[in-house]
Protein backbone atom coordinates (compact mmCIF):
# COMPACT_ATOMS: atom_id res chain seq x y z
CA UNK A 1 0.00 0.00 0.00
CA UNK A 2 1.46 3.68 -1.14
CA UNK A 3 -1.65 5.76 -1.09
CA UNK A 4 -2.25 8.46 1.39
CA UNK A 5 -4.45 8.91 4.36
CA UNK A 6 -6.83 11.72 4.57
CA UNK A 7 -4.53 13.12 7.34
CA UNK A 8 -1.73 12.81 4.64
CA UNK A 9 -2.90 15.43 2.20
CA UNK A 10 -2.07 19.00 2.07
CA UNK A 11 -4.43 21.74 0.40
CA UNK A 12 -1.95 23.56 -2.15
CA UNK A 13 0.64 21.47 -2.54
CA UNK A 14 1.24 19.56 -5.97
CA UNK A 15 2.03 15.64 -6.20
CA UNK A 16 4.55 15.07 -9.39
CA UNK A 17 3.96 11.87 -10.39
CA UNK A 18 7.20 10.14 -11.44
CA UNK A 19 5.44 6.76 -13.66
CA UNK A 20 5.02 8.48 -17.08
CA UNK A 21 3.47 6.57 -20.02
CA UNK A 22 4.09 6.49 -24.20
CA UNK A 23 0.85 5.76 -25.41
CA UNK A 24 0.69 2.84 -28.20
CA UNK A 25 -1.72 2.26 -31.15
CA UNK A 26 -2.55 -0.90 -29.47
CA UNK A 27 -3.21 0.60 -26.04
CA UNK A 28 -5.62 3.22 -27.80
CA UNK A 29 -7.30 0.60 -29.90
CA UNK A 30 -7.38 -1.95 -27.37
CA UNK A 31 -9.68 0.87 -25.20
CA UNK A 32 -11.37 1.64 -28.36
CA UNK A 33 -12.47 -2.06 -28.68
CA UNK A 34 -13.18 -2.76 -24.83
CA UNK A 35 -15.75 0.38 -24.59
CA UNK A 36 -17.00 -0.38 -28.26
CA UNK A 37 -16.12 3.41 -29.34
CA UNK A 38 -15.68 2.73 -32.92
CA UNK A 39 -15.02 6.34 -33.63
CA UNK A 40 -13.14 6.42 -36.69
CA UNK A 41 -11.01 9.78 -36.00
CA UNK A 42 -9.41 6.90 -33.04
CA UNK A 43 -9.30 3.96 -35.39
CA UNK A 44 -9.11 4.74 -39.11
CA UNK A 45 -5.80 6.40 -40.53
CA UNK A 46 -7.42 7.90 -43.48
CA UNK A 47 -10.42 9.06 -42.24
CA UNK A 48 -8.15 10.81 -39.29
CA UNK A 49 -5.76 12.15 -41.88
CA UNK A 50 -8.18 14.00 -43.56
CA UNK A 51 -9.52 15.88 -40.28
CA UNK A 52 -7.71 19.32 -38.49
CA UNK A 53 -5.98 16.85 -36.51
CA UNK A 54 -4.01 15.07 -39.45
CA UNK A 55 -4.10 11.87 -38.21
CA UNK A 56 -5.51 9.59 -35.47
CA UNK A 57 -6.07 11.12 -31.62
CA UNK A 58 -6.06 8.64 -28.40
CA UNK A 59 -9.43 8.58 -27.33
CA UNK A 60 -10.01 11.16 -24.47
CA UNK A 61 -10.81 9.11 -22.05
CA UNK A 62 -8.19 6.55 -22.43
CA UNK A 63 -5.77 9.55 -21.28
CA UNK A 64 -8.01 10.74 -18.60
CA UNK A 65 -8.73 6.77 -16.96
CA UNK A 66 -4.38 6.24 -17.43
CA UNK A 67 -3.92 9.70 -16.03
CA UNK A 68 -6.05 8.26 -12.80
CA UNK A 69 -4.45 4.70 -12.90
CA UNK A 70 -0.82 6.83 -13.01
CA UNK A 71 -1.64 9.09 -9.97
CA UNK A 72 -3.18 5.92 -7.87
CA UNK A 73 0.48 5.32 -6.22
CA UNK A 74 0.90 8.25 -5.52
CA UNK A 75 -2.22 9.70 -3.67
CA UNK A 76 -5.55 6.49 -3.19
CA UNK A 77 -3.76 3.26 -3.20
CA UNK A 78 -5.19 0.91 -0.47
CA UNK A 79 -6.20 4.03 1.80
CA UNK A 80 -9.63 4.84 -0.90
CA UNK A 81 -12.96 4.13 0.22
CA UNK A 82 -14.26 5.27 -3.36
CA UNK A 83 -14.01 8.06 -6.01
CA UNK A 84 -16.84 10.00 -5.28
CA UNK A 85 -16.50 12.07 -9.02
CA UNK A 86 -14.61 13.37 -11.89
CA UNK A 87 -15.72 17.17 -13.13
CA UNK A 88 -14.32 19.71 -14.88
CA UNK A 89 -12.52 17.39 -17.47
CA UNK A 90 -10.91 19.34 -20.52
CA UNK A 91 -9.09 18.02 -23.59
CA UNK A 92 -7.15 21.54 -24.59
CA UNK A 93 -4.70 19.66 -27.07
CA UNK A 94 -4.62 15.85 -28.81
CA UNK A 95 -2.84 12.94 -27.77
CA UNK A 96 -1.45 10.95 -30.83
CA UNK A 97 0.34 7.56 -30.92
CA UNK A 98 3.95 7.64 -29.42
CA UNK A 99 2.99 10.39 -27.56
CA UNK A 100 4.18 10.20 -23.66
CA UNK A 101 2.79 12.00 -20.95
CA UNK A 102 2.90 12.88 -17.20
CA UNK A 103 0.77 13.84 -14.49
CA UNK A 104 0.58 15.93 -11.55
CA UNK A 105 -1.75 16.22 -8.87
CA UNK A 106 -2.86 19.41 -7.02
CA UNK A 107 -4.91 18.96 -3.80
CA UNK A 108 -7.63 21.62 -3.63
CA UNK A 109 -9.79 20.87 -1.14
CA UNK A 110 -10.28 18.54 1.84
CA UNK A 111 -12.92 18.11 4.26
CA UNK A 112 -14.05 15.22 6.66
CA UNK A 113 -17.10 13.29 6.26
CA UNK A 114 -20.23 14.29 8.78
CA UNK A 115 -19.47 11.67 10.89
CA UNK A 116 -15.63 12.42 11.41
CA UNK A 117 -14.51 8.78 10.14
CA UNK A 118 -13.61 10.22 6.91
CA UNK A 119 -12.24 12.69 4.25
CA UNK A 120 -13.04 13.86 1.06
CA UNK A 121 -10.09 15.08 -1.08
CA UNK A 122 -10.67 16.75 -4.10
CA UNK A 123 -7.46 17.19 -6.32
CA UNK A 124 -6.80 18.94 -9.79
CA UNK A 125 -5.11 16.47 -11.83
CA UNK A 126 -3.44 17.89 -15.45
CA UNK A 127 -1.74 15.72 -18.07
CA UNK A 128 1.05 16.85 -19.88
CA UNK A 129 1.94 15.88 -23.41
CA UNK A 130 5.87 15.79 -22.76
CA UNK A 131 7.29 14.80 -25.99
CA UNK A 132 7.04 18.07 -27.77
CA UNK A 133 9.55 20.87 -27.92
CA UNK A 134 7.86 22.39 -24.89
CA UNK A 135 5.09 20.59 -22.24
CA UNK A 136 1.74 20.81 -23.57
CA UNK A 137 -1.46 20.19 -21.13
CA UNK A 138 -3.78 17.79 -23.14
CA UNK A 139 -6.13 16.81 -20.23
CA UNK A 140 -7.04 18.51 -17.10
CA UNK A 141 -10.15 17.50 -14.26
CA UNK A 142 -11.17 17.26 -11.01
CA UNK A 143 -10.92 14.17 -8.96
CA UNK A 144 -12.93 13.43 -5.61
CA UNK A 145 -12.28 10.40 -3.64
CA UNK A 146 -13.47 9.65 -0.18
CA UNK A 147 -10.28 8.81 1.68
CA UNK A 148 -9.75 6.70 5.08
CA UNK A 149 -8.84 7.78 7.86
CA UNK A 150 -5.43 6.88 10.01
CA UNK A 151 -7.16 6.17 13.20
CA UNK A 152 -9.95 4.54 11.63
CA UNK A 153 -7.73 2.20 9.16
CA UNK A 154 -8.09 -1.24 9.71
Amino acid sequence: MTGRYYEDFEVGETIEHEKRRTISERDNQQFCDMTMNQQPLHLDAEFAAETQFDGRLVNGLYTMSLAVGLTIPDTTDGTIVANLSYDNVEHPNPVYHGDTIRIQSTVTDKRETSDGERGIVTMHVEVFKINTDEELLVCEFDRTALSLKREHAT
